[in-house]
């Protein structure tokens, strides 16, 4: 594989500047920390969710987590990891995982922009709003395995189950 030299790459636009405006329309709380960091917070329906972006000028990358509001026990974690593997298999972006630090389960996805002068509007709303739409759906799944005494398979089969018609 040749190597490229990621200097010719320096003229990318920081996405941050991207997404900060996404964020101020949605009239989300949030803070541009510096040029490579910025964190939000969205509401849904089951909790807030901690939007954290890291843009790397370096590798033309950024790094996006959205952080559920909920704590993992220590004695649950090896089924919140069972059922984080089973979630990760209905994804087509990103992946669920287990933040090491505080223990709470996370979205994840990355965005390589190596090329492309600039991130555009359409696709950082839409890793926002898959992020959370995802977060949103695998919300009771989470919670059937931490508090509802589920395995992870029976919290995963409860919560992917789609109601249609009406009551």
């Amino acid at each position: 594989m040749t190597h490229l030299s990621l200097a010719a790459e320096t003229d990318v636009a920081n996405p941050l500047d991207v997404v900060e405006q996404i964020i101020s329309s949605n009239e989300w709380i949030f803070e541009r920390r510096n040029d490579a960091e910025m964190a939000a917070e969205a509401p849904g329906r089951w909790c807030d969710y901690g939007l954290f972006f890291n843009w790397s000028h370096e590798i033309s990358a950024m790094h996006f987590t959205c952080a559920l509001d909920m704590k993992v026990p220590e004695k649950r974690r090896a089924a919140l990891h069972e059922l984080l593997a089973l979630a990760n298999t209905h994804l087509w972006i990103g992946h669920f995982g287990l933040d090491a630090d505080d223990g709470m389960p996370v979205f994840r996805h990355a965005v390589l922009l190596r090329g492309a002068r600039a991130a555009s509007a359409e696709s950082l709303e839409d890793m926002v709003d898959i992020a959370i739409t995802e977060c949103e759906r695998f919300y009771p799944a989470f919670q059937f395995v931490l508090w509802g005494g589920k395995t992870p398979a029976e919290a995963l089969t409860a919560s992917m189950l789609e109601c249609v018609g009406e009551a």
